[in-house]
């Protein structure tokens, strides 16, 4: 794991004197409806504080002021149940390095029509996409949309992987070889990666399957998906833009995979320590900082 940990710590980019706003990562968090403000509020401050610049978020109409009122360094643009939604993000994507497509974006037949609208128009420009939460229910419906697109990274917990797989493949899952089953899925998406979350995350690009059992916690509330998708549009973008004499020529996408689940697992692990059973996400992102310095920078 200390290997991998060292590519990690490869990909972060120096803070230095010379940069200007934006060099670190502008990311698109797509997602955001009346009923699910607090997913894409946890993926885009969990972005900046790992360490993006920007952060925009793509919502209904009806939940950006909500959102704008949790923070405001957050950019929220409250057109993903606009007829011109597709138009309106395709014109900020050259701006983005990199998408985060699901959180809190519901199941409405109109909003999943957006989203596939502007997953195609991001494969098209060669963003890094990370789908997760709903944006996963889209996928299981039409897989083909992303089949194929080595930038992207799907998220599932175990309900999500077990719905895609069984959509992809055909079978259930073999509850007893589940490195196995992650491995098949990857492959049958033309190996583009799969994070598996669980009691261990398991990682794979169809090639390989790495195993994260960073020691996290048992607390289970909601939102933890969140960060990990935020952050982890944070290192998609660090890993791709750092090439692969950064990333040991490893793929960019499980060397991402692998540093957000960590520091998920670590922040997690921090804010158990201090709260216990009551524990929320809230807490967990208190500890992105601390948490980020011990495992990448100290």
């Amino acid at each position: 794991m200390e290997n991998l940990l060292h590519l990690v710590r490869n990909i972060v980019p120096p803070l230095t004197p010379e940069k200007y706003k934006g060099q670190d990562g502008k990311i698109g968090i797509i997602g955001g409806c009346q009923e699910y403000t607090g997913a894409p509020y946890f993926a885009a401050i969990a972005a900046l504080k790992v360490g993006a610049d920007l952060a925009h978020v793509f919502c209904t109409k009806d939940a950006a002021p909500v959102i704008k009122s949790y923070s405001p360094e957050l950019i929220v643009h409250p057109v993903l149940d606009h007829p011109s939604a597709v138009e309106e993000v395709e014109n900020w994507l050259p701006r983005l390095h990199s998408l985060v497509v699901g959180p809190g974006l519901g199941r409405e037949d109109a909003i999943l029509k957006h989203a596939k609208g502007i997953l195609e128009k991001a494969i098209m420009k060669g963003i890094p996409i990370v789908i997760d939460a709903d944006g996963l229910w889209l996928i299981a419906q039409q897989p083909f949309i992303i089949q194929g697109y080595r930038k992207a990274i799907l998220t599932p917990n175990m309900v999500e992987f077990n719905r895609l797989y069984e959509a992809v493949i055909q079978n259930p899952v073999d509850s007893s070889n589940h490195h196995g089953c992650v491995l098949r899925l990857s492959q049958a998406m033309g190996n583009l990666t799969v994070v598996q979350k669980g009691e261990q995350d398991l990682i794979s690009d169809g090639e390989k399957v790495l195993v994260c059992s960073h020691e996290g916690s048992r607390r289970r509330c909601g939102g933890q998906g969140d960060l990990l998708s935020g952050s982890l549009g944070v290192f998609a973008h660090w890993a791709f833009l750092a090439g692969p004499e950064k990333t040991n020529s490893a793929s960019p996408s499980l060397v991402a995979a692998f540093g957000a689940c960590s520091l998920t697992r670590q922040c997690n692990n921090q804010a158990f320590q201090k709260y216990g059973r009551s524990t929320t996400t809230t807490d967990m992102i208190s500890e992105i900082g601390t948490a980020f310095t011990k495992l990448f920078e100290s």
